[in-house]
């Protein structure tokens, strides 16, 4: 019963904001706040990994378990795709299009882990009594981030029927998908974690603002922040190695983003692949946007 409440805490707001309709002239106010949003959410996760006890020498061990979930999720996420690129090619036209800089996405990410590391520090040298329980904040203000995604998901002018009519957008999620699960189930084995974790982890998608909360309100702010670190690891991944992907294997190079296909990344894949590399884009990243807190939810509420 009690996955099954976190599950509908997610998918509520989510839906509610998406059948909310956003005027054009608030979508870069709903922005806006969603970018703030963030960085407070990343700070409050700050906050609680500073009350970790022993956190100094737990330091070391997150840093490892962030290297070989990534390695994991990026080698099966690189070795499925480049399979399905060679044999199913995928011809774009790449004329080139102006839009939203690598650097300026990099910049970016800096500051969400700057948000991280000003709350760790704050929480160390600062009180904060009277704000309660760091995590019962982050709570609150998850269902706030969730309904605000889902009116920017509206507002972006997708509609069901065209993300669900994109094979390759529907075929490339359910390959990211088998990709991410294997990946997860690799981690576990190696680090010698429960599957249920390992999938619960893997189930992130570069979406580190939500998985850093489910993982955080799952197992504790140590793997809220590895769940976090991961997860912006493939962002920094993905704005980097788009470019060099998107010439042989255009297909691998929308799906390293993940999540952040929709957002992050897009300028990126469309600047790099052309505007016929867009709708997939936005299909796939779409369809694990929807996926990834289900299935969070899910495998963090098991115990195998």
């Amino acid at each position: 019963m009690q996955h099954l409440i976190s599950l509908l805490i997610i998918l509520i707001p989510l839906f509610i904001g998406f059948c909310i309709p956003t005027p054009a002239r608030v979508v870069n106010w709903l922005n806006y706040g969603l970018a703030w949003l963030v960085y407070l959410i990343l700070f409050l996760i700050g906050l609680s990994l500073a009350q970790e006890p022993d956190l100094g020498a737990q330091l070391a061990n997150i840093s490892l378990t962030v290297a070989v979930l990534f390695v994991c999720l990026i080698a099966a996420n690189l070795l499925i795709f480049i399979w399905f690129d060679r044999r199913y090619p995928w011809r774009l036209n790449r004329q080139q299009q102006t839009g939203q800089s690598g650097n300026t996405s990099i910049m970016g990410s800096l500051k969400q882990v700057g948000c991280l590391l000003a709350g760790l520090i704050a929480g160390n040298y600062l009180s904060f009594d009277w704000l309660g329980s760091p995590l019962a904040a982050v709570n609150k203000a998850l269902i706030i981030l969730l309904l605000l995604v889902g009116m920017q998901l509206r507002s972006s002018g997708i509609t069901l029927h065209q993300v669900f009519l994109n094979r390759r957008g529907v075929i490339c999620a359910g390959l990211f998908t088998l990709a991410s699960l294997l990946g997860g189930l690799l981690f576990a084995l190696i680090m010698d974690v429960s599957v249920s974790k390992g999938l619960a982890l893997s189930s992130g998608y570069g979406w580190y603002s939500l998985s850093s909360i489910i993982m955080s309100q799952a197992y504790g702010a140590v793997w809220g922040s590895i769940a976090m670190f991961n997860d912006l690891a493939r962002e920094f991944f993905a704005l980097i190695f788009i470019p060099v992907l998107m010439r042989r294997y255009p297909t691998t190079a929308v799906s390293v983003g993940g999540a952040t296909s929709l957002d992050f990344t897009l300028p990126v894949i469309q600047s790099s692949g052309g505007i016929t590399a867009v709708p997939v884009a936005i299909s796939f990243g779409f369809i694990v946007n929807i996926t990834s807190p289900v299935l969070m939810v899910f495998f963090s509420s098991l115990q195998f």
